[in-house]
């Protein structure tokens, strides 16, 4: 049994003229025909479905319809059209503030959000000071949660999420949170989680954090699916080129298409790369003598001609 199961999911905006005029121009207007509406599909008829332990991957620029659809299957919003099939507690972590109250302490806020998740106080209790520990708060539990900054706020609320195990974890752009040491901690506690079956679904602008936990992938471009698939590498490959090329897929060759160019772009900066490091070590050797010359030199072989140092051994 599928996890979450998407079919032909489609998200509508309606916007008019209604919260500028009030109530009786908006009458008024009906009556005589004059009232505009506009219509935004931020997503069109999106389809996937995830099973136990599966992560997704979600990518696309900005505006391509992510956020909207992770609403979706947070129960957030209600599709439009289509059907989303949820089986398990959600935990998402859509906007990292909310759901916390500024006047409240860390350690209410805490409880806080363990209550919005549906978790009991006695199961809070023994859950509280890992949570603490792993958001590096201990030292804060008695301070207003206004008074922290952005990074400690979005490490509880991602210590909150992660430590309560909820069925499925959604993550809204939160494994950047913090500096690097938290970054890796929380990467390895994604892995951890996964490894015990929970479904997640990531949406991130770091591709390499897409390459290192989704085994699955659901691009998105202006609310369209661009592709669903297991071929996680080779779709951010070809996602890197877009950016670039800004030329969108409509086919499997022109995805692989796309994955090459990038391959081949990344390859030609890394010889351009050694070519440099190349000119710098010899611009060191001509100086002279020195013995940062003869450390340059011997770098220079071992990188163009490593199997001159074998010989050089063999003779001695």
């Amino acid at each position: 049994m599928a996890i979450i199961k998407a079919e032909g999911v489609s998200i509508r905006y309606l916007t008019g003229d209604f919260k500028n005029i009030g109530l009786k121009e908006y009458v008024v207007r009906r009556l005589k025909g004059n009232y505009r509406i506009t219509e935004f599909w931020a997503d069109k008829n999106i389809t996937f479905s995830l099973e136990k332990g599966d992560m997704l991957g979600i990518i696309g620029t900005n505006g391509a319809g992510k956020s909207t659809l992770l609403k979706a299957v947070s129960g957030i919003m209600v599709p439009t059209e289509g059907h989303m099939e949820i089986n398990g507690t959600v935990a998402a972590l859509l906007e990292l503030a909310s759901g916390f109250d500024g006047d409240l302490t860390v350690r209410e806020n805490t409880y806080l959000r363990g209550a919005l998740l549906g978790y009991t106080r006695k199961f809070m209790d023994e859950q509280y000071d890992a949570i603490i520990a792993f958001a590096e708060l201990q030292g804060f539990q008695d301070r207003l949660f206004k008074q922290l900054s952005s990074g400690m706020k979005s490490r509880l609320a991602f210590a909150i999420a992660c430590l309560v195990k909820p069925d499925i974890l959604i993550l809204d752009e939160v494994l950047s949170v913090g500096d690097g040491a938290f970054r890796k901690k929380s990467g390895d506690k994604m892995k951890e989680i996964l490894a015990g079956g929970v479904t997640g679904i990531l949406v991130s602008h770091s591709l390499g954090q897409v390459r290192e936990l989704c085994n699955k992938i659901l691009w998105l471009d202006h609310g369209k699916q661009v592709a669903f698939t297991d071929e996680v590498t080779l779709h951010c490959d070809a996602y890197e080129e877009f950016l670039t090329t800004k030329k969108l897929p409509q086919t499997a060759a022109e995805v692989r298409k796309l994955a090459e160019g990038w391959r081949k772009r990344q390859q030609r900066k890394r010889e351009e790369a050694a070519r440099t490091e190349a000119q710098r070590l010899q611009a060191v050797l001509e100086k002279g003598e020195s013995k940062a010359a003869l450390e340059a030199a011997l770098a220079i072989v071992k990188k163009q001609k490593p199997e001159l140092l074998k010989e050089c051994a063999a003779g001695r």
